[in-house]
């Protein structure tokens, strides 16, 4: 079976690794779980998918996060986001991660939306954090929102000074323009240009999304594992608790502490905490 969750046992089964590796892409991550594994390429890595099995799909898509500090590296081209259309991160059939989900067997479009998850390491003063978190920890406003809002924001500062105003028409041509990162990320061609130029998103997290700051979620903890989870109903937390005992025994539950932590932005979310 695969799925985010027995993902998440697998790294528990080597949590002690988390303290001795230097990079975090040199974990003994789980193969038999996977479809796909890169290196600086979104997804860094991405769950196999179950044919037929409702429960649970498999298909997750994860990136890796680590930094020499309690503060989540930057996403550089990717931003982050809860979900992601596989179409739109699978380039062509010659593209490695296409290649790789094929080889593992997976029927890649039968599951076109997949969630996304970051799995985040954080060192600082010989301790170590680490949270498998969902991407809602970070998309707390749509990326259409930040894309066309920034670009906004951009345009009001360069006239600020100046007697032109923005009315209605202008700021809904900006959102139809910028609201989709593939529509400025292309490489553009200029009539006798020697060079092409393409765009590029870097995406830097906020004190309030930032889950490994001490003082904004002093309830995830020096040296601990975290699996993080967003709940927006009692029948989502009920849902996400029983699969988690599926996956794990009542011996192996003992080893948790779980609690909620209230995101700055964007409800609660649910934790499951192990000590390394």
């Amino acid at each position: 079976m695969n799925s985010i969750y027995h993902f998440f046992k697998s790294l528990v089964k080597q949590k002690d690794s988390f303290l001795n590796i230097d990079k975090l892409e040199n974990f003994p991550f789980d193969k038999s779980l996977l479809s796909c594994k890169n290196i600086g390429v979104f997804p860094d890595m991405a769950i196999k998918l179950n044919k037929d099995n409702k429960l649970f799909t498999g298909g997750e898509l994860i990136e890796l996060k680590s930094s020499e500090s309690y503060s989540v590296s930057s996403f550089n081209s990717t931003i982050p986001t809860r979900k992601k259309d596989i179409s739109k991160i699978i380039s062509s059939e010659n593209s490695s991660v296409y290649k790789q989900m094929k080889e593992a067997g997976n029927d890649i479009y039968s599951l076109p939306i997949r969630d996304v998850f970051y799995l985040v390491r954080g060192n600082k003063n010989c301790h170590v954090k680490v949270c498998l978190v969902s991407g809602a920890f970070f998309e707390t406003v749509s990326v259409e929102n930040l894309i066309s809002n920034s670009f906004q924001q951009v345009l009001e500062d360069n006239l600020k000074d100046s007697n032109i105003k923005i009315n209605k028409d202008i700021k809904t041509l900006f959102q139809k323009l910028f609201s989709e990162q593939e529509n400025f990320s292309r490489v553009r061609t200029v009539e006798k240009a020697s060079v092409k130029l393409r765009f590029r998103i870097m995406t830097e997290v906020m004190a309030e999304g930032n889950l490994l700051n001490s003082k904004k979620y002093p309830t995830i903890i020096d040296d601990s594992l975290n699996f993080l989870l967003p709940i927006y109903s009692n029948e989502e937390e009920k849902d996400i608790i029983g699969k988690f005992n599926l996956v794990f025994s009542k011996k192996e539950q003992k080893e948790f502490k779980i609690f909620k932590v209230k995101h700055h932005f964007n409800g609660y979310f649910l934790v499951f905490q192990t000590a390394l």
